[in-house]
């Protein structure tokens, strides 16, 4: 009866996503522009008249790609007319994730709050500390055909191997859930005496993750086959590594928003390389995940290493899976004593630049100088690579060479100023080669030097001082002894003692080697000289307790020179070619695409203000001293890379004495692109 109504009232059509039988069922509901979300919500359930709980759907509007989550807001201010399409459904759907360890696990995930919200909720439930590190990544066309000739579809066979947390309560302010946080937050030790508390396991009772469950996350397992990983993805190009990172969601809008379905794969990995807080007493999942993350960068040489680090990287995988087979690794209780984390914890400065550093203690009279003899190549067109003698002098952020020492009061032949320059490690220990490549700014691009140390402890002390000059820093901050041992012990472990004869493993003789390298490095050896050189480098770690060999994994793979570059291509205003803009934690690189080498660094700490002009897509940046770029991206969305740079800036605003809520609001406003 339309006069009842007035001729105001129109029809409706809402699809009810019933979620356990096939048939979708359309209803027509009689409305009229002032009626608010929540009454057609419950017109809807009146008509549709089952009883069960509703509490979880929400009406999707198909055209317009959006939720109606403001129940109070009416038809018209949405906008919703006659013409619109809405269906009803759950907001939580279960969805597949490929863990770093590519594992893969279903879970039920919020398909309507934002991907920055539904990671965070995903992290809780998996147990994963500071969660903002890490997103969601879909698989690029490219990377899975590799992968998945045979199969058309392109939906993964569901296999056995899949961990199925659909019990998990992930529904944010579900009774169930809040216990889970903070019970995780119960140290594996008793704070006071230091002993093992016995039941670590129930830490876990009301998360879905049983003891089974938790040690696939937190546990490394057995290297798959060379065979399996010859049909992995392997990057060739940096054009090939752009790629990799083309499909992150946009964290400021909902998995439906974007396309995401219901038991789709979606890839959870870590995201920003500056990982906070990195404690074993909370975080066995979180190092493992990183570990596992780091080893198949290597093995599928997302990222370069030189054949001495690969080795390295071997070795300690070697250590791990001989751990992981011992029965005591897979006890949790005996999985670290305390004084080895405490131990590893100080050996291993993993935080990584996590929060903002207080230089005000720095003490202006007192910076320390650097002075020795090293050798230095200048490359000029067409001359050979001579190395040759003077004497350096290396104070503040700047470096000075002299004919000689005597010389050294008076001016020098050139000074060096390293602030903002690029720092790539050139050694080969074998060789006894420790070499340190700079390339420093200058108007039109990069200046190569090369310098020539004699041994590791003169390398280490002027490579930590370049390293720290190059972020504006000096000697004198408190990062610069750390940073010299960090150098120190990777190049201990890159040193081989032993004679090849001398390394016996009884254990070795069905170690199948090429399972810890990447497929080239494993073309390049026969498999029993692999095996020795493998089993020659695993002696510097042969007693390393697991804990600490996952940290030394994560902090070689720290120390790599392109580590925590994340490359897309891009078109600079201006520019006749396409160029690679590489994202760091702390700068932006432009790389000249043929060559790969780096054109100009502009670092984070300089940046004024950055945005996206949407009409034209462009990300415009402005650093101090009136320097501006503008570039659009072919890889990616524009919004992808501006996010990055956005995230970057968010996670450097992370303190220690912060607990763990994050001021998500900021994270929008830093990444969202606006002015």
């Amino acid at each position: 009866s339309s006069n009842k109504y007035g001729s105001s009232s129109w029809e409706l059509i809402v699809t009810v996503d019933h979620q356990y039988e096939e048939e979708q069922k359309e209803f027509i509901l009689r409305v009229s522009g002032d009626l608010h979300i929540g009454g057609v919500m419950l017109k809807l359930v009146e008509q549709i008249n089952l009883s069960r709980d509703w509490s979880d759907y929400a009406l999707w509007w198909e055209q317009k790609k959006c939720w109606l989550l403001k129940t109070h807001w009416t038809l018209d201010k949405c906008g919703v007319q006659a013409d619109a399409k809405l269906l009803f459904t759950t907001q939580h759907k279960m969805l597949r994730l490929c863990l770093p360890n590519m594992k893969t696990v279903r879970l039920r995930v919020s398909f309507s709050s934002v991907v920055f919200k539904a990671v965070s909720d995903i992290c809780k439930t998996l147990n994963i500390r500071r969660p903002e590190e890490l997103s969601l990544l879909k698989q690029s066309e490219d990377t899975l055909k590799k992968k998945k000739k045979k199969d058309k579809n392109n939906k993964e066979p569901v296999i056995e191997d899949i961990l199925n947390l659909h019990n998990s309560p992930v529904i944010s302010g579900s009774p169930a859930s809040p216990g889970l946080y903070s019970k995780t937050m119960t140290p594996i030790y008793d704070p006071v005496n230091g002993t093992p508390v016995s039941s670590t396991i129930t830490w876990f009772s009301d998360s879905p993750l049983t003891a089974p469950n938790c040690s696939i996350l937190a546990f490394s397992h057995p290297n798959c086959s060379p065979e399996t990983l010859a049909e992995m993805y392997q990057p060739r190009t940096l054009a090939d590594k752009a790629k990799l990172n083309a499909g992150w969601l946009d964290s400021s809008r909902s998995l439906m928003e974007q396309s995401v379905q219901e038991d789709d794969q979606l890839l959870l990995r870590f995201k920003y390389y500056t990982f906070f807080d990195l404690n074993p007493k909370y975080d066995a999942v979180r190092i493992n995940q990183l570990y596992e993350q780091a080893r198949w960068a290597i093995l599928l040489e997302e990222i370069d290493c030189t054949e001495e680090e690969m080795l390295i990287f071997a070795a300690l995988q070697y250590r791990l899976s001989k751990l992981s087979l011992s029965s005591e690794a897979q006890d949790f209780a005996n999985e670290c004593e305390v004084d080895e984390v405490e131990a590893a914890l100080s050996n291993l400065e993993v935080t990584l630049e996590g929060g903002k550093m207080d230089n005000s203690l720095e003490d202006i009279t007192d910076i320390p100088k650097l002075a020795d003899n090293l050798r230095l190549f200048r490359p000029k067109k067409l001359t050979l690579k001579a190395f040759k003698q003077y004497w350096f002098v290396f104070k503040d952020t700047s470096v000075s060479y002299f004919k000689n020492k005597e010389a050294g009061h008076g001016e020098p032949i050139e000074k060096l100023n390293l602030k903002g320059c690029e720092v790539v490690p050139d050694v080969n220990v074998a060789g006894r080669k420790f070499g340190i490549k700079l390339l420093i700014p200058v108007a039109d691009g990069m200046n190569e030097a090369y310098l020539r140390c004699d041994n590791e402890n003169q390398y280490a002390c002027w490579m930590a001082a370049c390293v720290l000059a190059a972020k504006g820093k000096t000697m004198a901050d408190s990062s610069y002894q750390p940073e010299v041992h960090k150098i120190l012990s990777f190049l201990k472990m890159k040193n081989r003692t032993t004679s090849p004869q001398a390394v016996s493993d009884p254990e070795s003789t069905d170690m199948k080697p090429e399972r810890f390298v990447s497929p080239r490095y494993a073309k390049k050896f026969k498999s029993k000289q692999l095996a020795a050189r493998i089993l020659e480098a695993h002696q510097n770690v042969a007693q390393m307790p697991l804990v600490e060999a996952k940290l030394r994994f994560i902090q070689a793979w720290q120390s790599l020179p392109e580590f925590g570059l994340t490359y897309y291509i891009v078109r600079f205003k201006g520019s006749k070619k396409d160029d690679l803009l590489g994202v760091s934690y702390n700068r932006l690189i432009r790389i000249d695409a043929a060559t790969g080498d780096p054109i100009t660094t502009w670092r984070f700490s300089s940046m004024k203000q950055w945005n996206v002009n949407w009409e034209i897509r462009q990300v415009a940046i402005e650093f101090d001293q009136n320097v501006s770029i503008a570039f659009t991206c072919l890889s990616a969305d524009c919004k992808v890379v501006h996010e990055y740079i956005g995230g970057y800036i968010f996670l450097s605003t992370r303190s220690k004495d912060q607990n763990e809520t994050l001021d998500e609001d900021l994270f929008h406003k830093l990444t969202g692109g606006q002015e």
